[in-house]
């Protein structure tokens, strides 16, 4: 959930606990003072009746006092004046009416006059219903405005965020917005600035380091190997003295190999190779096959194809070196007189392989330097293979289904 929307709804919240707790305190007040006043008149209109009955030695008639309803009961005992909320029968409204004791003709009457409470029950029912709609306009303006206003606020925010998804080591940093009023955006701004030149100069200097280094290490690699080139093909040299040197230069080209692989993985993370154009994809896996044919025929390997035509645009160099990988892993892991099955349509290319009648760990077979123990590889070609699939946004994914090793490119 988003902040500015937790925001809203707390805000509204409390505004809505504030509110229902200032209305039933409004309410009690007012019910208070109404009831208080109810009270004042009641004791002067009791003092009114009681000077009336004292003067005229009777009980007053109905039409004398036409606000108020009087009822006159012999009691015997004296009690002093108190106040009550009542109902009338037959009458779904309250009253409030004041109860005491008046003398007449030396006998003792208990007295009750009753007001209605009609004017203030409406008086409250309308506050309420005041009170309410008000709420109602409140919440509203309050959620127009903080959707408004916060999202005016969070505006620089979700530009840095973006700046942000956006940063890549080898594009443009993004321009710093002047116009932020925000104090701590004004900060954030900086602090990404900062960052993305300190990521920028490491980057470089990282990718520099990689370079010259897989560079330095090139020349010394190939004098090796040509040293051993021709150590090789010295007559003198014993059995066993050919069988170390061919030791060493087996090593030599692992290493060469490694250098290369490392340097074409750091290549495809930092998107280096931008180089595209249209690519047959079933001609191109046609050609792979024709030039891998010695080292299908070397292990009667039995190639069936299912290609329909696809039109992709890729690097022509990353596509290749993906083809190669895949193609070759299913050769060099395959066993004699084994299978290899690839199926391509619109949707994805499938290349599957007999081998081991056992499953790889798929958790791991993607990652770097994992391989079998008996391979001669560096333990990256599907590692690349991956790496160069993802630049793409497409998915390298490894299934098992006895006795086929299946690799498929979901395009």
């Amino acid at each position: 959930m988003k902040l500015a929307t937790q925001y809203t709804r707390a805000s509204m919240l409390v505004t809505v606990i504030v509110l229902l707790i200032a209305g039933g305190i409004y309410y009690f007040a007012i019910s208070y003072i109404a009831d208080q006043q109810f009270d004042h008149d009641l004791t002067e209109e009791l003092g009114e009746m009681t000077g009336f009955i004292q003067q005229h030695q009777r009980f007053p008639k109905p039409f004398e006092f036409d606000s108020y309803q009087a009822k006159f009961e012999p009691v015997k005992q004296y009690m002093p004046p108190r106040f009550v909320d009542t109902l009338m029968k037959g009458s779904e409204e309250s009253y409030r009416a004041i109860i005491a004791i008046v003398k007449l003709k030396g006998l003792n009457y208990r007295m009750t006059i009753i007001a209605s409470k009609e004017s203030t029950e409406n008086l409250l029912q309308l506050i309420f219903i005041i009170t309410l709609i008000l709420t109602a306009v409140l919440l509203i303006a309050l959620f127009l405005t903080n959707r408004m206003l916060l999202k005016d606020l969070w505006q620089p925010f979700y530009t840095l965020l973006k700046r942000l998804n956006d940063f890549s080591f080898t594009g443009q940093g993004g321009k710093d917005q002047s116009h932020i009023r925000i104090d701590e955006f004004r900060e954030l701004q900086t602090a990404i600035h900062t960052m993305e030149g300190k990521a920028a100069a490491e980057y470089e200097a990282l990718k520099t380091f990689t370079e010259n280094a897989s560079h330095e290490m090139a020349t010394p690699i190939a004098v090796i190997t040509t040293k051993l080139d021709n150590l090789i093909q010295d007559e003198t040299l014993t059995e066993v003295h050919l069988a170390q040197l061919q030791d060493i230069y087996n090593a030599g080209n692992k290493l060469s190999r490694l250098g290369q692989s490392l340097l074409l993985l750091v290549k495809i993370d930092h998107q280096l190779i931008k180089d595209t154009a249209p690519i047959q994809l079933d001609q191109l896996i046609n050609e792979k096959i024709g030039q891998l044919a010695e080292l299908i025929a070397e292990k009667s390997i039995i190639m069936a194809t299912h290609l329909r035509p696809v039109n992709i645009v890729v690097s022509p160099y990353l596509i290749d070196i993906l083809l190669n990988n895949l193609l070759g892993n299913a050769i060099r892991h395959n066993q004699y007189s084994g299978h290899i099955k690839i199926n391509l349509n619109e949707r994805q290319l499938v290349i599957s392989n007999t081998g081991t009648n056992q499953a790889l760990d798929s958790t791991k077979i993607f990652e770097r330097f994992q391989k079998d123990p008996a391979s001669e590889g560096a333990g990256l070609g599907l590692t690349i293979a991956r790496n160069i699939c993802h630049r793409y946004n497409w998915e390298l994914a490894y299934a098992f289904e006895s006795p086929f090793h299946k690799f498929t490119v979901n395009l």
